[in-house]
């Protein structure tokens, strides 16, 4: 999936509009941690991350406290200023 083809939702922790594959791999390998709540009213999400996360990944993903969107951000924008 390309974030062309994608599905767009807002993102409570970026406050913009986020394509569904960049949801998908926000914490690269893994998904946002917020993906279920964001998403499961218009995608079948759940049934999609269990098929493609193992259930380590899957306990990693969603058991450990999210960062809040200040860290989200800064983080970011160190990510594209190093490319």
């Amino acid at each position: 999936m390309t974030d062309q083809d994608s599905p767009i939702t807002r993102c409570p922790r970026l406050g913009c509009d986020i394509a569904f594959s960049y949801c998908l791999k926000e914490r690269d390998p893994l998904p946002c941690g917020r993906i279920l709540a964001c998403w499961e009213n218009r995608l079948p999400v759940a049934t999609l991350l269990k098929g493609r996360l193992s259930e380590e990944e899957w306990n990693k993903a969603f058991q450990e406290p999210l960062r809040d969107r200040l860290s989200t951000i800064l983080d970011l924008a160190g990510k594209a200023k190093k490319k």
